[in-house]
């Protein structure tokens, strides 16, 4: 079988480390399969695709397409960034289709929003296509409109959580088949076991107190991800509190207006007071050396969390995790036994729990131990392929519509 799979991102965010994990498993799975990748952007991902014997294309997405973005945006900025992207959209369309017609695969597999309407628009011969699913359609106003017209020729989805695949369906309708296949993390390298990054070094900082607790919100700085919410919770701990905290992660997408930049978040730990006590580390090449480091990892987002991949990594390390109880990121723990939650933000509660969990050593051990059986059981990466490869066979085995010529207008 020759799949192609088409990622707007070349950059390591959670849907780009999870689409790794995915070709990593169907790769050891499948070594006969020819497996392509074409990215909108260049970057680590096509390294780490073409270390796995994925056949990488790098497409760059021109501008004003890369720019297009339903986060953060009002409704005229939108429609006047999309009428700045109607030549790059039809020029793009035209690239991918023909790649598409060169390579002839069996199935287009697409990650991201763009890519699931594009990979539809330029694929040829009825190719079947299946929607990779990260994030919930119903808050995106145009692409909620565009995968509803387009969901009838799409060949199945698959999603990473059941709150996804409901919302799926609920814009969609049930007629296009939702596969909820949870993320896949290496066990091997998020792990209890392996070194620790020097956190302090990384952000400039002075070395903490040996007996400091160490808490981290590992994430992009996507505005949801709750940084504010994070730091606010840690003004709120007493000031003799002994702990030090570290904002881990950047900036990474194209998108405008959808992310924080480190300036504006240090800005607010000055105003905060607790500027001394908060590191920023920026992208850390590896990120499970990050979570080691740490004695509590806090996920913090505000919206609802499709799956919140940075919980089951902190939990393949053993360590303690707050998360933010919504989404799909709620589906992932049982709370009390290998977690700790508070409401979407909610500083006040989730600063009760950092400090539940800062002043009492054997709680963090035992919910750090029960967090590693859980991983195992759920999020072992080797199980992708088995789940995915019937999908595949599947869509394959049927015909896949055809978009009708008047959508075109849509180009």
């Amino acid at each position: 079988m020759r799949i192609l799979y088409l990622n707007p991102s070349g950059q390591m965010g959670g849907a780009e480390v999870s689409l790794r994990d995915l070709l990593a498993s169907v790769r050891a799975a499948e070594p006969n399969w020819e497996l392509w990748l074409v990215l909108g952007q260049d970057g680590p991902m096509a390294g780490k695709a073409r270390e796995m014997g994925v056949q990488v294309i790098v497409a760059p997405f021109p501008s004003a397409l890369a720019n297009i973005g339903d986060a953060g945006r009002g409704p005229l900025a939108l429609a006047w960034s999309l009428i700045k992207a109607v030549a790059g959209i039809a020029a793009y369309t035209r690239q991918l289709a023909a790649i598409h017609r060169r390579l002839q695969p069996d199935i287009v597999h697409t990650n991201g929003f763009k890519m699931h309407v594009l990979g539809l628009w330029a694929r040829s011969n009825g190719t079947p296509v299946i929607w990779h699913i990260r994030d919930y359609i119903s808050s995106r106003p145009v692409m909620k409109r565009l995968l509803r017209f387009h969901a009838p020729f799409c060949a199945a989805a698959i999603t990473n959580s059941a709150s996804v695949s409901r919302d799926v369906q609920s814009v969609c309708g049930p007629k296009l088949d939702a596969h909820c296949i949870y993320n896949g993390i290496d066990l091997q390298v998020y792990s209890p076991e392996g070194d620790k990054a020097d956190l302090d070094a990384l952000s400039g900082m002075a070395p903490a107190q040996r007996w400091s607790v160490r808490i981290g919100l590992i994430a992009t700085t996507a505005r949801w991800k709750g940084h504010e919410v994070f730091l606010r919770a840690l003004a709120r701990l007493p000031g003799d509190f002994p702990f030090r905290a570290y904002v881990i992660g950047g900036p990474i997408y194209q998108t405008e207006k959808s992310q924080y930049t480190l300036d504006e978040l240090r800005a607010l730990t000055i105003k905060l007071q607790i500027a001394g006590k908060t590191g920023f580390t920026g992208f850390v090449q590896d990120p499970a050396s990050a979570i080691r480091a740490l004695d509590v990892v806090v996920h913090a987002s505000t919206e609802p969390e499709p799956f919140g991949r940075v919980i089951a990594e902190a939990m393949a390390c053993g360590r303690a995790v707050i998360i933010s109880a919504s989404g799909g990121a709620r589906e992932l723990i049982s709370e009390g036994h290998d977690a700790l939650a508070h409401p979407p933000g909610d500083d006040a509660i989730l600063a009760e729990r950092i400090a539940e969990l800062a002043r009492d050593p054997e709680l963090r051990r035992r919910m750090g131990s029960a967090g590693r059986v859980t991983a195992e059981r759920r999020f072992n990466r080797s199980r992708l392929a088995a789940q995915l490869v019937p999908v595949y066979r599947m869509v394959t085995a049927q015909a896949a519509p055809a978009i009708p010529a008047q959508s075109g207008a849509l180009r």
